[in-house]
């Protein structure tokens, strides 16, 4: 046996393993929105998510046509009277229907879409590491007797002095 014991080998599978998903976690955690500051800031946050319902794959953030300022002005107050970012996008999902959103909903079969990629990505991580291990792992010979004898005659010889040859000397033929 190695100087490796036994259960190294299964606890760095099992971090190998980990590793997909403390990477999705932390991903997961980094993605989440941050609270801005002024009012003009969430506003801007919540038309950032919600397409213009008059333009081709603006934002209500980034366009100027009327129906875009009148839906900012309407993010503006219901933010004002308390409502949070998430009613509001219910509010608009309501009157346009679920194409209002520019990114699919986490839930539901819109979930598909944020679930797929990272599944994904767990299965290549997961084919990658067998992938790497087949190649790295070489197979351990085993002897039988035959071969054993066949070594341990070899190195007898190559231990022996080698005979003396007779070098014939001037004359003799």
């Amino acid at each position: 046996m190695t100087g490796r014991s036994r259960g190294s080998g299964s606890r760095r599978r099992l971090l190998w393993l980990a590793l997909p998903v403390v990477v999705a976690a932390a991903l997961w955690a980094g993605s989440g929105p941050t609270r801005p500051t002024t009012i003009g800031d969430r506003v801007r946050g919540v038309a950032a998510t919600v397409r213009c319902p008059t333009c081709n794959g603006q934002s209500a953030a980034t366009s100027d046509a009327p129906a875009s300022v009148a839906m900012r002005n309407e993010i503006e107050a219901r933010l004002k009277a308390g409502e949070s970012p998430d009613q509001i996008r219910a509010r608009f999902v309501a009157a346009y229907g679920s194409d209002i959103l520019l990114t699919p909903p986490r839930d539901g079969a819109g979930g598909l879409v944020w679930a797929i990629p990272v599944a994904a990505l767990v299965v290549a991580a997961v084919l990658l590491a067998v992938a790497f291990r087949r190649w790295r792992v070489a197979p351990v010979a085993t002897l039988d007797e035959d071969d054993r004898r066949l070594v341990e005659r070899a190195r007898r010889a190559r231990r022996r002095p080698p005979a003396a040859t007779a070098v014939p000397g001037p004359g003799v033929t």
